[in-house]
């Protein structure tokens, strides 16, 4: 196959870049955000630098009860969501202050916050009785918190009006799905002033995990961490058949565990694998979709799993070790999928590499850049020695500024540093506000018992015995709860409403957690809503409904694997009692089955597969993802006989 070059001017790429942008703010509120000129400019970045110091001080040495420190976070996502997103989607966002009502907004959120945070002691000791002014108190918050969620998270805060609503509307509705209803205080209460509400995990976990993580992944990009994932992906596998679309895998793989935003890794990295997958040779489709799959798995894919993994931890009572190792697994099938499908596609296609000259050397990017890697190696060194990831994700971010310090051309100096803080603590606000409001979905299902009337429900429909018809009841409603969700907040609403229900039927909770969590963030590629689908398809410049139904074909394994470790979680590394061998073979056997499986759906392994042999492939892919010792045999035999079958067909076709 020949080489060859990809060569991008400067103004295609801006006009790809700006392209990403306006996509990007058009699916994603959390990207549409304004800018001040001048001194209020100045006083934005001041008050971020502020609150990332407190979060970081707070975190680490200093001492608050939750309660409070939730408050203190929820006041200062409020006060920067008013200031930063726009009222309206045609508003100017280049401002030199900002709106009066936003003025009036801020100093309700603060008053409501403020309160809360002088009065809650009082309020617990008196075993929760309210007065009228806590009730008023919460009841302007509640609407204050809507208002923040409606600018920066959009169709969530839709959702989350349902969920409000049903507190009284649910006593209209007749069957399990119904209530006998709740006053207003009793709602105001649980919302504001209790623990279930908007200062209840989702808030909690914001204030702690997501800020510091998003902070650190802010600092890894401006310490030039992208670059060296992008050029690195290049020296290992850009030479190989369709280069570029293996450079997104991988890229878009690490990009996306770190950021953890499906929509906003398509929309970065994007603009650099798209393009050049298309010049390549590939449909521009399927170069689209590609990068939205990429981009997906990196919200399930360890070490950081995009700080989804550190509320599941949370939920689940364990460490985060344990939930990064159990997801090691389904992360790797997931990729080794993708990897081998734009594999068969581009030797299917006959595609070429990109040229020599377009690929750095490998000894110079490891020499220029490989100390960059320091950062992720000691956050992973920490958590295994047993620091709490909070004190390794801080530890982390200065090992990050010390690190960049070595090459002159990566040095972060004060400017960097700060554009880094400003960035993370930015990128906090979208999310936080999410976790917010999902958490008066929780604080609902809570009240009102939804979760277990839901599950009652779907238990109505199949029987207890019956887990994988229960996984795929949950499986539409996982998708369905997490379509135009951020990661984290689909898998905490999917965690309060559908975990319930496969730990009914037996499932073991790391299974049932994990199974909702991958489901929640395939919600990006699946048809209607397909919001990484959509993007990328925007930047391609091909079919929004041909893109994501690519990106359903590309990432199968992702949507099968989960059905796999419902009944028998060896598939989730330490969350079994199997032998370690056991646990290889299981392993092995997956990864041949996921090979067979991409095999089988491309029609293409060392050449042109029959429909015989790709109804083979498919079905032994099945078998042997299972972990029984007779399916794998079978499989096994069958994948033996296809290969040699492949083979003796292309020596063949080269005699010819």
């Amino acid at each position: 196959m020949s080489e060859n070059k990809l060569p991008l001017t400067e103004q295609e790429q801006a006009e790809i870049e700006k392209k990403a942008n306006q996509l990007l703010e058009e699916k994603d509120s959390e990207s549409r955000t304004r800018s001040y000129k001048g001194w209020f400019g100045t006083v934005i970045t001041i008050g971020l630098c502020c609150w990332t110091v407190f979060q970081l001080y707070y975190n680490t040495l200093g001492a608050m009860s939750a309660i409070n420190l939730r408050a203190f976070h929820c006041m200062f996502l409020l006060v920067f969501t008013f200031l930063l997103y726009p009222i309206t989607k045609r508003e100017n966002r280049i401002r030199k202050l900002p709106h009066i009502i936003d003025m009036v907004l801020i100093a309700l959120s603060v008053g409501c916050f403020g309160y809360l945070i002088l009065n809650y002691t009082r309020f617990s000791s008196s075993g929760g009785r309210a007065n009228q002014t806590d009730l008023i108190v919460a009841g302007i918050a509640l609407i204050v918190v809507f208002e923040a969620a409606r600018r920066a998270s959009g169709n969530l805060a839709v959702l989350a009006l349902f969920f409000l609503a049903y507190n009284w509307l649910g006593q209209f509705i007749p069957g399990k799905l119904g209530h006998t209803g709740f006053t207003l205080k009793r709602v105001l209460l649980t919302q504001f002033w209790g623990t279930q509400g908007v200062l209840g995990v989702g808030i909690g976990v914001s204030a702690t995990y997501i800020f510091l993580f998003v902070l650190f992944g802010a600092f890894l990009k401006h310490s030039g961490f992208s670059k060296f994932i992008n050029d690195i992906s290049l020296t290992l596998v850009g030479q190989t058949p369709g280069g570029p679309a293996k450079v997104a895998v991988l890229a878009s793989a690490l990009m996306g565990m770190i950021n953890g935003s499906a929509i906003a890794n398509v929309a970065t990295t994007g603009t650099i694998t798209i393009p050049l997958m298309k010049r390549t040779g590939y449909d521009k489709e399927f170069a689209g979709a590609v990068e939205a799959v990429a981009s997906t798995g990196g919200q399930f894919c360890p070490p950081i799993m995009g700080a989804v993994g550190f509320v599941m931890a949370e939920f689940l009572g364990v460490s985060y070790t344990k939930v990064m190792i159990a997801a090691v697994l389904p992360a790797l099938l997931y990729y080794l999928g993708l990897i081998f499908a734009v594999h068969f596609e581009a030797m299917r296609l006959g595609l070429s590499s990109i040229s020599k000259d377009e690929v750095p050397d490998a000894k110079l990017v490891i020499k220029e850049q490989g100390h960059l890697i320091a950062p992720l190696v000691v956050l992973m060194a920490m958590m295994f020695m047993g620091y709490t990831p909070l004190f390794a994700a801080v530890a982390a971010i200065f090992v990050t500024i010390a690190s960049s310090w070595i090459k002159k051309e990566t040095r972060m100096g004060v400017k960097k540093i700060i554009e880094a803080t400003c960035e993370g603590a930015r990128g906090a606000v979208g999310v936080g506000v999410s976790c917010v409001i999902i958490g008066v979905i929780i604080g609902t299902v809570t009240l009102t018992s939804l979760g277990l009337n839901m599950g009652y429900l779907i238990l109505r429909i199949v029987d207890n015995s019956q887990i994988y018809l229960t996984g795929f009841l949950v499986m539409i409603m996982s998708i369905i709860l997490g379509m135009g969700v951020p990661g984290v907040a689909a898998y905490v609403i999917v965690a309060a409403v559908a975990i319930p229900v496969l730990i009914e039927v037996g499932v073991v909770p790391m299974a049932a957690h994990m199974f909702c969590l991958i489901y929640a963030c395939l919600s990006n590629i699946t048809p209607p809503v397909a919001m990484s689908s959509y993007v990328a398809a925007g930047i391609a410049g091909s079919n929004q409904t041909k893109t994501s139904l690519i990106a359903v074909r590309l990432g199968l394994v992702g949507f099968i694997i989960p059905f796999f470790f419902l009944g028998n979680p060896i598939l989730l590394l330490g969350s079994s009692d199997a032998s370690t061998m056991t646990t290889v073979w299981a392993s092995f056997t997956a990864i041949i089955g996921t090979i067979a499986l991409v095999a089988g759906l491309e029609g293409w392994m060392f050449t042109k597969c029959g429909y015989i042999e790709r109804a083979a492939l498919i079905a032994l892919s099945l078998l042997m993802i299972d972990t029984g010792i007779i399916t794998d045999a079978i499989g096994i035999a069958v994948f033996v006989v296809i290969l040699a079958l492949q083979f003796v067909k292309k020596k063949r076709a080269a005699a010819m």
